[in-house]
């Protein structure tokens, strides 16, 4: 049966910034959006906010769905990536809790765009998807039989 890897990641944008977060992978600094995966027992919507808190350390309300990817990484593994937004009234300070973050970063969208140090083609396309300009609610997505913790 096939099991592709389901992720989230949020778009947060305050003051035409937007934040990334920094991790080193395989010796490089890479930036990401705030992301990770689905855990058992949560819906998208705490899994979202739960990889903001410990990657940047903000609590911030999710305000829309932006899009789901479907994506295959260079070495083959399948994703489905749920991207949110979060649009912030400033640029908050970071303490990020996940060892893996190195730090955080409020950048512009062309610094994202022309960067290469993209943790993946994903962070690119995310933030094409929100300058778009297409905002989905939340109530799109059911989280019918999921336990909430």
């Amino acid at each position: 049966m096939f099991k592709p890897n389901v992720t989230v990641a949020c778009i947060v944008h305050a003051k035409n910034k937007f934040l990334v977060v920094e991790e080193t992978v395989n010796g490089k600094a890479t930036w990401n959006q705030p992301a990770g995966h689905l855990e058992a027992n949560e819906t998208l919507i705490q899994a979202v906010q739960r990889e903001l808190w410990e990657e940047t350390g903000l609590t911030l309300p999710v305000q829309h769905f932006l899009k789901l990817h479907q994506w295959i990484a260079p070495d083959k593994t399948p994703f489905l990536r749920f991207l949110f937004l979060i649009e912030a009234q400033e640029q908050f300070e970071t303490q990020p809790h996940d060892s893996d973050i190195d730090c955080c970063h409020w950048v512009s969208a062309d610094e994202i765009i022309h960067s290469q140090q993209l943790r993946s083609p994903l962070v690119r396309e995310s933030l094409l998807c929100y300058q778009q300009g297409e905002r989905y609610p939340l109530s799109l997505l059911s989280s019918f039989g999921v336990p909430f913790n």
